[in-house]
């Protein structure tokens, strides 16, 4: 027996989904999202052998299907399958395959489950059901009154249980809908938070054998139109920051690479700070990280022979660039970053600024922070400017 969780919206378990998939003539539930392990419709027929659901399908949708990912689901993973189902398929069920486990990706399927209970309710009715009816489906639909209602994670879930007091996401899923909520009520790759997440994600799968190849990793900034200083600028533009290959200068990262940390957050450095904070030399003083870390990005050749660790090196004139560690790596300000992908600031790296105009051209030869316009460079790293439209470099 389903659950009234809006109008329009219920939630339930399998044995709910399968009296709303058998059923004969038209009912009130017109749509179903089925979170389960395999999206197949025979899970119903191998959880009860008398259960035969007609189908026809509609379509399946894989993680590469929708273009180039910055997910951290593989390209050749299925996102959802939509059929029409039932004796007289009147029923449209998307069927997401979803585990219920505290490493399982929840966030990058959030946005295609909320978009087809959208479609439901406007439609019909949607049945929201996972296994138990306990934990996918309440992750689920907590979400979706996260978005629609504007409510915080705990406010969502506390609404629900109203309805359903057994529900309760387990403790991974919780986490992903508390950075829902971090990052607006939606799934935005290029937040700060997310990166962390997908990175987190990325280094479970290495520990339990997955193959991570290039395929997940972000696309390399130096073969794409945002490492090609005459495009992408207007002449309202006024400064755009790349990062170099120091010897090539070959572009290896843009801001939008680089993931960021908190001085002094993770899992080892409690201690180190420690030791720190009794030198009465640095008591004062603030850590700088001589080292800035960025997503596994697809020129990392290195990374993907699926060693542990390792150098990263310029992939055009094999400069030594940092290193990766699956297992992480301390920063010089103590936080330690899980899996690492390493940049060193002084070793063959420059920051270059692409501009409109010499305003806002300025070379750093001090070990100070230096400023011009609305321009920041750390001063530990070497500054060229390059004309957006030409290959002359002003010093």
């Amino acid at each position: 027996m389903p659950y009234l969780v809006r109008d329009r919206l219920f939630i339930g378990n399998i044995g709910a989904a399968a009296e709303v998939l058998t059923a004969t003539g038209g009912g009130e539930i017109t749509h179903v999202l089925s979170l389960l392990s395999s999206a197949s419709i025979s899970f119903f027929s191998e959880w009860k052998p008398e259960i035969v659901i007609p189908t026809e399908e509609i379509e399946k949708v894989f993680v590469g299907d929708r273009g180039p990912s910055k997910r951290s689901l593989s390209p050749e993973k299925l996102l959802y399958s939509l059929e029409r189902a039932g004796p007289d398929l009147g029923i449209r069920r998307m069927a997401v395959p979803l585990r219920d486990t505290e490493d399982e990706d929840l966030l990058d399927y959030l946005e295609v489950c909320l978009d087809f209970i959208d479609e439901g309710r406007k439609e019909g009715a949607v049945l929201v059901h996972c296994f138990a009816g306990v934990s996918r489906s309440a992750a689920i639909i907590t979400a979706y009154l996260m978005r629609t209602e504007q409510r915080s994670q705990e406010d969502a879930l506390e609404s629900l249980q109203e309805v359903c007091e057994f529900v309760c996401p387990n403790d991974g899923f919780l986490e992903q809908l508390k950075l829902f909520e971090e990052m607006g009520f939606k799934v935005d790759t290029a937040n700060p938070l997310y990166k962390r997440f997908r990175l987190k994600v990325l280094g479970h799968a290495y520990k339990q054998g997955a193959k991570v190849d290039s395929s997940i990793f972000e696309t390399d900034p130096g073969v794409t139109p945002e490492s090609n200083s005459s495009e992408g600028l207007t002449k309202g533009d006024k400064a755009r920051t790349v990062y170099r290959c120091k010897k090539c200068r070959r572009v290896v990262a843009v801001p939008e690479n680089i993931v960021s940390h908190t001085p002094g957050e993770g899992e080892t450095c409690f201690e180190w700070q420690k030791r720190k904070s009794s030198n009465p030399y640095n008591r004062f003083g603030e850590v700088e990280c001589t080292s800035m870390f960025v997503e596994p990005l697809r020129w990392m050749t290195s990374v993907e022979e699926g060693a542990l660790e390792g150098k990263l090196s310029c992939v055009k004139c094999d400069a030594r660039l940092g290193y990766f560690n699956w297992s992480g790596i301390q920063c010089s300000c103590g936080s330690w970053i899980t899996p690492a992908f390493q940049i060193h600031k002084n070793k063959n790296f420059e920051v270059q600024m692409e501009v409109w105009s010499s305003e806002f051209l300025f070379q750093n030869t001090s070990s100070s922070c230096m400023t011009s316009g609305s321009c920041v460079v750390p001063g530990d790293c070497h500054v060229v400017a390059q004309h957006p439209f030409s290959n002359n470099y002003l010093l």
